[in-house]
């Protein structure tokens, strides 16, 4: 059997992956775009495939019925480390009030299967609920919307926790991703003293798991709905990563350690809570 996945954040860096898992495993992709979407950057193997559906031009509730999926898969956000006043109304609309229309025309049209993304910054100080920032707090009030659509309307949910990504064609402007290009330019990046320990999953690793996660709702294993972490299971300073990334690469990195200070509430050891999602395993351990 096909299966239909109806995905949000197809765009993204991890969106993009899963889209591309789910459709070399054999489903039929639809994706939740808008009008701004850069659909043009993604693999020619997602842009032929896939069905673009453009939320700007059409209601949410008109999507899911016209997609008729048998999963959702929500991993659309507005991410920022620190929050500034005018970004305040973007968070809120793409962290919470769009993924909550996103249910209730789920509910509607009677669409019960969703897996969707959260944030370990979530767990700031490894606390059950805690949020680094703002953007946390937003995911954290997502979460008690899923809770509201699986008593109201039994959403069958599963949740999967992501710390950070890394992969080819990241277009983001993280660390993993700039430091090549500041080698190639021959520009210096200046970083804190690397002291804080992260965990991170090579995005293929990371699509896999929504993969999994789908086959388990689509195939009726509801007894799997629950919390779980996409996570290596290790944590290491980031001054260990970027040695070992340095190794990975043949390259030595332009970093001067030191020279910023901590951000404010800094999270200095990831979240070291939840549980793997049954049968998933990392590929790519080079790093971690």
């Amino acid at each position: 059997m096909k299966y239909r996945a109806l995905i949000t954040g197809a765009t993204g860096f991890v969106g993009g992956y899963a889209a591309e898992c789910l459709h070399a495993a054999g489903w039929h992709v639809s994706a939740i775009v808008r009008s701004t979407s850069r659909c043009d950057l993604l693999p020619p193997t997602v842009q032929d495939n896939v069905q673009f559906y453009d939320a700007d031009e059409m209601p949410l509730s008109e999507i899911v019925d016209t997609a008729a999926p048998d999963v959702v898969f929500h991993l659309a956000t507005y991410y920022t480390t620190v929050h500034s006043p005018e970004e305040i109304d973007a968070l809120i609309a793409a962290n919470i009030t769009f993924g909550t229309k996103l249910l209730d025309g789920m509910a509607q049209h009677g669409v019960q299967n969703f897996v969707y993304a959260r944030s370990s910054w979530q767990h700031y100080h490894g606390d059950v609920y805690e949020p680094v920032n703002l953007y946390a707090a937003s995911k954290e009030a997502f979460d008690a919307m899923v809770r509201f659509y699986e008593s109201a309307y039994d959403l069958h949910t599963i949740r999967l926790t992501l710390f950070d990504t890394y992969g080819e064609n990241d277009r983001r402007n993280k660390l993993l991703a700039v430091l090549p290009k500041l080698a190639a330019q021959g520009k210096r990046l200046a970083l804190s003293k690397g002291e804080q320990h992260v965990d991170f999953v090579h995005v293929k690793d990371a699509a896999r798991a929504f993969l999994l996660a789908g086959q388990y709702l689509a195939e009726g294993h509801i007894e799997q709905c629950g919390n779980y972490v996409v996570s290596s299971g290790h944590a290491i300073t980031l001054k260990e990563l970027v040695h070992r990334y340095e190794n990975l690469l043949g390259v030595k990195f332009p970093v001067d350690w030191g020279e910023k200070t901590y951000r404010t509430r800094e999270v200095m050891m990831p979240w070291r809570g939840g549980r793997i999602l049954p049968g998933w395993e990392r590929m790519y351990k080079e790093l971690m």
